[in-house]
């Protein structure tokens, strides 16, 4: 059944079922109160293909060339989570820098929204050979020429976090992987220790599988309830090494929107049992969306008002925060 309901609806019908559940909480003897939900929303600063416009992949080769609407929409969307009592918390790709005017970056951070790296050009840290690293290198190979991929992946991190330093002056809070992984960086020893050698305690490198449903038709009760059911695989966790991992919730706006072709109603529904998921277990919930997506399936900011507004009402049970603050609940991050 397709839920055709308005953001006000969702965010007051939010409200009356959180707080009945917070009676039964406080009602139930002998049951100890859940801890309170960690919900962090969460923007990758990139270009995302076949937007604006169905048919655009050229953004695959120039991931970090952000058009106006995309930074606007950034600027816009940091300054709304803001007003409502929270800081979004974006990742960049690196060839951002190379903007002429970065004022808009240098504004989020102002504002005090943490920045991580995404690596320069949008690489697969999972990639074995160097053709298999970025569209980009296949077309211009002589920019990694002698290079093995391990060595291209490194050097796309390490630059990112200079580039941000010397340019924007912003110093780099975190790691996302491009592309999430539905095993996240298990068995791959490698890479973990990798990341641990550029500096970071903490990344985001997991996307759980989960049901999507039929491109273009609406998702049914099976599909929602699979993607609420992925949110318990989705919570923090520690690699051997003590690399802490947060992965990416599902269901992501470009599965969702590019992939599958949803309406933003069906998003919101989605999004909304999510957090409410997040609030009644006292979980974890990393929104990931991407601002070039957004900006023309949710112009209006609803799905992020949303999140913040549900928060809100849930009191003490639950905050806006970031992935740091995630992983330093999770000890020894930094």
């Amino acid at each position: 059944m397709t839920i055709r309901i308005g953001r006000r609806e969702f965010v007051r019908s939010a409200a009356a079922g959180l707080a009945s559940v917070a009676v039964v909480a406080r009602s139930a003897p002998g049951k100890a109160a859940a801890p309170k939900a960690q919900i962090a929303i969460t923007l990758d600063l990139e270009m995302s293909a076949q937007y604006p416009r169905d048919g655009i992949t050229e953004w695959n080769f120039q991931k970090g060339n952000l058009d106006e609407p995309t930074k606007k929409y950034s600027v816009d969307a940091a300054r709304i989570v803001k007003q409502l009592g929270g800081r979004i918390h974006f990742f960049c790709v690196g060839r951002v820098l190379e903007q002429p005017n970065i004022d808009w970056l240098k504004e989020i951070a102002a504002e005090g929204h943490p920045i991580g790296n995404h690596t320069y050009d949008h690489v697969n840290v999972l990639a074995k050979e160097p053709q298999q690293t970025q569209f980009r290198f296949t077309r211009a190979p002589w920019l990694v020429a002698g290079q093995t991929a391990e060595e291209i992946i490194r050097s796309n991190i390490r630059i990112t976090t200079i580039a941000l330093k010397e340019r924007a002056g912003i110093k780099v809070n975190g790691f996302r992987t491009p592309g999430g992984f539905n095993t996240a960086l298990t068995g791959r020893e490698d890479v973990q220790a990798l990341l641990k050698e550029s500096g970071f305690t903490w990344i985001s490198s997991k996307y759980p599988p989960h049901l999507s449903g039929e491109k273009g038709k609406p998702p049914g009760e099976d599909v929602y309830e699979s993607i609420v059911a992925a949110q318990k695989p989705a919570q923090p966790f520690r690699y051997s090494n003590g690399l802490i991992d947060i992965p990416m919730s599902p269901i992501s706006d470009v599965t969702a929107f590019r992939s599958k072709k949803w309406k933003l109603d069906w998003f919101l529904e989605a999004t909304r049992r999510n957090v409410e998921w997040a609030i009644e277990t006292g979980g974890v919930f990393d929104f990931l969306a991407h601002p070039s997506c957004m900006v023309v399936e949710d112009p209006k900011f609803q799905t992020i008002r949303m999140i913040c507004e549900m928060v809100k009402a849930a009191g003490d049970r639950a905050e806006i925060t970031t992935l740091d603050k995630i992983a330093a609940r999770m000890g020894d991050a930094k």
